[in-house]
């Protein structure tokens, strides 16, 4: 089954593609200019890719959990996905993200949130 896993900030989405829950890879972020062009992005890569799951990183602890948990629920709505949808926690994969880059701190292309969606599907699927 494809499967598509997002990080949802609110400046970048990263995002990655698991294909036949085996062989994962991170795609090009998505930089976000409003909530809606990032959701016809993710919409377009949902249709080319034809996702059947979509897993979708929640945070859990810290104190802007329940607000970045219903921020995150809108921008889910807006997708209209009629797949199977799949909430995780995606406690401490930007951390690890950003320990395995090697790039400078202080860019934000958005690779490293990819890179957390990735490490998102690794522990979903156990590979």
């Amino acid at each position: 089954m494809r499967t598509l896993a997002l990080d949802v900030g609110l400046k970048r989405i990263g995002v990655a593609l698991c294909l036949e829950d085996q062989i994962a890879l991170p795609l090009a972020p998505i930089l976000r200019k409003n909530r809606h062009q990032a959701a016809d992005e993710i919409r377009s890569l949902i249709k080319l890719h034809q996702i059947k799951r979509l897993i979708v990183g929640l945070p859990k602890g810290g104190s802007s959990e329940e607000e970045m948990t219903r921020r995150i629920g809108h921008f889910v709505n807006l997708l209209e996905f009629d797949g199977e949808l799949c909430f995780v926690d995606e406690g401490f994969t930007s951390k690890e993200a950003q320990t395995l880059r090697t790039q400078k701190r202080g860019k934000r292309d958005g690779k490293v949130d990819s890179l957390a969606a990735f490490l998102m599907l690794r522990d979903y699927f156990a590979l």
